[in-house]
């Protein structure tokens, strides 16, 4: 039986966006060393850009089958636990010798590192419930700057001792603060115990009967998409003509997103106020807008930035909107409801990946923009689709 619901101090909260920065910061360790591991590797660009894919189809195979544990056991082991073996395969690929290796520990930090999104609905549940979406927010914005720090960290490691050396010290660090979460969560299990195999049956219920559920992961997942491209293709961008940038200058141009991470905040008190819907309308737009500053990037580092920055507002409002929102629709699911919801999200962030790499080998700069620009259109339409089933749901009676 799970013990009253304990208020969850600032400290506790703090540490908890740290790890899940930390956990998901790791899968994008790679996105601005591609160049620099396709040459110490031996391999060729798009094979080293296939890690990037592989991070996030591991992540979404952890979210869909191993996250749904959330609502079967305690918390605070299965995060811990989870952690760990995530360390383990960012140890295994700071000493890959061969992008086969490093594809392995990719795969294991990857499936691993879903110990975040087991975090994310935790803090909800931790919560006050009228500060649930602030947590939430809160928790989200240590891991929008752990994906942010990751790619920046990982250039300036790079300059001073290779592509592997983030991976060596993030497989050090995942294990301290895995031990401080040990020490500062509650235990968390349960009210009732249900089987694995019950457990992911339900989430095809969810999905059949929460058609927000459905659409809100749809808008997720394509915004994600359109995100993706740029993420995966930006390192060849920048290290070509005209700019010419090395591991440490593209990790920096990583930063211009930040301001994400304050979206993330800002996102979750505005659904605490049920200004969730205007605010992802709003992320649908902007997302959309972005692409036109990011085209003229091609030439112009200032209208990249400027890009860079729009892209991760509008990705943050879409996404931080949409947990506020599926959340709220079966509080004791809520791991399962975050797994179909992630799973789902990042089923579209590999594609985008895989989508922006093959856009760029075969129309450059040029290509990831129009299927950017295309993945933006389709998550505004999504939205509105969403707004009428949401309007529908509330004309139905009780």
């Amino acid at each position: 039986m799970t013990s009253p619901r304990p208020v969850l101090t600032t400290p506790v909260l703090l540490l908890m966006a740290a790890a899940t920065g930390l956990c998901v910061g790791g899968n994008y360790f790679n996105q601005p060393l591609l160049d620099s591991i396709a040459v110490a590797l031996g391999t060729s660009h798009s094979a080293a850009a296939a890690t990037v894919t592989v991070a996030q189809v591991s992540y979404g195979l952890g979210l869909l089958f191993l996250v749904p544990l959330g609502d079967m056991f305690d918390k605070r082991r299965l995060t811990v636990g989870l952690m760990l073996a995530a360390a383990a395969g960012q140890a295994l690929s700071g000493f890959a010798p061969t992008i086969a290796v490093l594809a392995v520990g990719t795969a294991i930090a990857g499936l691993f590192s879903v110990a975040a999104q087991v975090l994310v609905p935790f803090a909800a549940t931790l919560a006050e419930p009228e500060r649930s979406g602030q947590a939430v927010g809160t928790v989200m914005s240590g891991l929008v700057l752990g994906i942010l720090l990751a790619r920046s960290v990982a250039g300036l490691l790079a300059g001073l001792g290779g592509w592997a050396t983030v991976y060596r010290v993030s497989a050090a660090v995942m294990v301290l603060v895995a031990l401080a979460l040990w020490r500062a969560l509650p235990t968390s299990r349960p009210a009732e115990r249900i089987g694995y195999g019950t457990t992911l049956r339900s989430l095809g219920t969810l999905v059949r009967t929460q058609p927000r559920l459905r659409t809100r992961s749809v808008l997720g997942a394509l915004s994600f998409a359109s995100v993706s491209a740029l993420f995966s293709t930006m390192a060849f961008l920048l290290s070509g003509e005209p700019y010419g940038f090395d591991e440490v200058q593209i990790g920096l141009v990583g930063l211009a997103g930040v301001a994400g991470a304050v979206m993330a905040n800002l996102t979750g008190r505005l659904a605490d106020r049920g200004l969730a819907q205007l605010a992802s309308g709003a992320g649908a737009a902007v997302l959309v807008v972005s692409w036109a500053a990011l085209a003229a990037g091609a030439h112009s580092l200032a209208w990249f930035l400027v890009g860079m920055v729009a892209v991760d507002l509008a990705l943050q409002a879409v996404h931080i909107s949409n947990q506020s929102i599926v959340y709220a629709l079966a509080p004791a699911a809520r791991s399962r409801i975050n797994a179909v919801y992630m799973t789902t999200y990042f089923i579209g962030a590999a594609a985008g990946s895989a989508l922006g790499a093959l856009a760029w080998t075969s129309a450059g700069w040029t290509g990831v923009c129009l299927f950017g620009v295309a993945a933006a259109a389709a998550t505004a339409l999504v939205w509105l689709v969403d707004l009428r089933v949401a309007r529908r749901a509330v004309a139905v009676p009780a």
